[in-house]
């Protein structure tokens, strides 16, 4: 009896090798990393794609220690240096709270307040050409061009302007 359950033994560990039996077992964490990358892929909001990119580092972590989980390390360990102690203190800033989209990292609203008000508004909008190359200034050379010339239209307005 014993004889037949030694052969039986060494017929599946020939038929079926350690390492394939490892894949077997670690297949489930493979698919369901699989899964994570596949949400990934779809629309999300920046929150949950943090959480997503957590679930997948996670996911990713376990399907990898369960793959190498039968072979030897031979990694060397490493010298810690105060910058590297002092790096890992150091915790990045959450960029959860600046939201997708915002320029500014500010919650406060922007108010843009125009120079003039009233008739004098509408005096100065119907007295001001803008030059065509100013709708949508493509250098920095025509940009300044532009500021100038609203300064000297205004200046010229200003002079002209009786109320």
């Amino acid at each position: 009896m014993y004889q037949v359950i030694v052969v039986l033994s060494l017929i599946v560990l020939l038929i079926f090798p350690p390492k394939i039996l490892a894949k077997q077992r670690c297949k489930y964490l493979l698919t369901k990393l699989h899964h994570v990358q596949a949400l990934q892929r779809s629309g999300y909001s920046p929150k949950r794609g943090l959480s997503l990119r957590a679930k997948e580092d996670k996911a990713r972590a376990k399907w990898w220690q369960c793959e190498n989980s039968g072979k030897k390390k031979t990694r060397k360990k490493k010298k810690t240096t105060k910058n590297s102690n002092l790096s890992s203190k150091i915790k990045p800033v959450a960029s959860s709270k600046i939201k997708a989209g915002t320029p500014f990292k500010t919650t406060h609203t922007i108010v843009v307040k125009s120079k003039y008000k009233g008739k004098k508004k509408q005096a100065w909008q119907a007295f001001y050409q803008q030059p065509k190359q100013c709708r949508w200034p493509k250098n920095i050379q025509t940009f300044a061009f532009c500021s100038e010339d609203k300064q000297a239209q205004a200046a010229d307005f200003e002079q002209g302007y009786q109320d």
